[in-house]
């Protein structure tokens, strides 16, 4: 009975340090605030959505955009061919969020799992871009609007930061925001479909 009980115990060891050791089994968030895609998907206003609506937290992809990162038209899913659906445009009718354009916004991330932080970023796309395609770089500003240091910081459950919406956009929009972590070569990624005014 002794020996059983040292084993199982030795073998849960194992298996928490194995969780441990990988970036991705102790990194998890997704924007809530102005709502994502994913976030959409796992509330259930958006149907047919695919396994991202069991986790929503899960969209991580190679960091270091917009020069590394996921590939164009894969950049919402991260690069995650199991998150398909977060790039099919749907003809551009996800749901949107009315922003004005200027206007402060508290942009939120919700962390199913903390992790250390590099910064998030925040991207947005161009006047004129078409909402009925796959999100590609071309699409997007060159840089982002916002940016935030974290220094190696973990993100508390619930982070947000007071921004502002970028003006000269109006109309469709997409928001792209980015969760680069410190300590691995991850980046959780976010898009939020906006309608600017």
């Amino acid at each position: 009975m002794r020996k059983k009980i040292s084993v199982a115990a030795i073998t849960l060891g194992i298996a928490g340090a194995s969780l441990l050791a990988t970036g991705s089994a102790s990194s998890h968030g997704y924007g809530t605030q102005p709502p994502s895609r994913q976030s959409l998907c796992a509330a259930g206003t958006v149907k047919n959505c695919g396994a991202i609506q069991w986790e929503p937290q899960s969209v991580e992809g190679p960091k270091g955009f917009p020069a590394a990162g996921p590939a164009d038209g894969k950049i919402c899913a991260g690069g995650n061919s199991g998150f398909a659906e977060l790039d099919d445009p749907r003809g551009g009718q996800w749901p949107a969020t009315a922003l004005k354009a200027g206007q402060g916004f508290t942009f939120t991330w919700k962390m199913t799992a903390r992790h250390a932080t590099t910064d998030f970023r925040y991207y947005i796309t161009k006047q004129g871009w078409d909402p009925s395609k796959p999100l590609t770089r071309a699409a997007l500003e060159s840089q982002p609007f916002m940016t935030v240091p974290m220094g190696g910081k973990q993100p508390p459950e619930v982070w947000s930061q007071q921004g502002t919406v970028p003006t000269g956009h109006t109309g469709r929009h997409m928001i792209l925001g980015v969760w680069n972590i410190a300590d691995t070569g991850n980046a959780f990624y976010s898009c939020a479909d906006v309608n600017l005014s």
